[in-house]
């Protein structure tokens, strides 16, 4: 498959302080991935914005939450490409500062809509598109990169971690991240599969605890055969847990902010209060609970998203 290479990779692993029952916790850096297009996102619009140029499109399209970590990172590599850029985001997510503040100041053009009107944002993007079309041609993205060709931004992922599992002489039972729009899990669903690695890979749902994640995952893997070959994948390959979900999406109970601040103070590493920070809070608890065996490796993607919680420094107690 065809990328333009944006981030900064191989991104690298470090080993957290953390000890219980013999267990090692290791973090890959993909909030490292570089700074305005820091995160997982990088890595999946590398093979869309890549697919847009050789159709010929000039502008862009794409959908978020006001403080959308896609939309950002989305924002920056359009500039980088010379492509023009359209955002279309949720209105009733406030304060505007973080990742708005950051689209505001590289001149993409953003679109607030209702939260009613974004249940319908598809359609939305599309009557867009349709209407940029009549001067320029334009390419949607969905949410998050989450499709069948951002899937493999994640399998390429995979084939990164195996090359430093073997330089760094470690073999990592589980792969551990944050599950929003999916195909962060999926690609490296598919990688597992494809090398036929026991490594399991577990998300951790931070925004709605009743989703079917085995036909959500299967889905986007199944749009991925558009552009090659991909395993199949059974119901026992799918390990999401709906248990940490809390508030719901980007809202954050006391014990969240409290881990948080605690996480930074004890690690030096700042996670996120929408995705990391509740998946990496799950993960610890889960631990704590014998949820995962002594003494085995575990490897969470610290898939970025620290701008923000610039929009919500009025949350944490200092």
């Amino acid at each position: 498959m065809r990328k333009i290479d944006l981030a900064n990779l191989p991104t690298r692993i470090e080993k957290l302080s953390f000890e219980y029952n013999d267990i090692n916790v290791y973090l890959k850096r993909d909030d490292q991935t570089g700074f305005e297009l820091s995160g997982n996102k990088v890595r999946k619009l590398e093979y869309s914005l890549q697919e847009a140029l050789d159709l010929g499109c000039d502008t862009i399209i794409t959908c978020g939450g006001i403080q959308s970590n896609h939309a950002r990172a989305t924002a920056i590599a359009a500039v980088k490409l010379g492509l023009k850029v359209h955002l279309v985001l949720k209105e009733n997510e406030t304060p505007r500062q973080g990742n708005y503040f950051i689209n505001q100041f590289v001149g993409a053009k953003i679109h607030l809509i209702s939260n009613e009107i974004y249940q319908d944002r598809h359609n939305y993007m599309k009557t867009l598109k349709d209407r940029i079309d009549m001067t320029n041609k334009a390419y949607i993205i969905p949410e998050g990169a989450s499709n069948g060709i951002g899937n493999f931004g994640y399998l390429n992922c995979f084939y990164e971690i195996q090359k430093q599992e073997d330089e760094l002489g470690i073999l990592f039972d589980y792969i551990v991240m944050a599950y929003g729009s999916g195909s962060t899990y999926a690609g490296l669903l598919m990688g597992a599969k494809a090398l036929g690695s026991e490594t399991q890979i577990v998300g951790y749902n931070i925004y709605n605890p009743n989703i079917d994640a085995f036909n959500m995952v299967k889905t986007l893997i199944e749009e991925s055969k558009v552009y090659r070959d991909v395993p199949e994948i059974k119901e026992e390959d799918v390990h999401v847990s709906p248990e940490y979900v809390g508030l719901g999406y980007a809202k954050s109970c006391q014990d969240e902010l409290d881990f948080i601040k605690n996480f930074a103070r004890k690690e030096g590493v700042m996670l996120d209060t929408v995705y990391t920070g509740k998946a990496m809070f799950g993960l610890i608890l889960d631990i704590e609970q014998g949820k995962y065996p002594a003494g085995c490796n575990i490897l969470f993607i610290h898939t970025g998203g620290q701008f923000g919680n610039f929009s919500k420094t009025e949350l944490f107690d200092f």
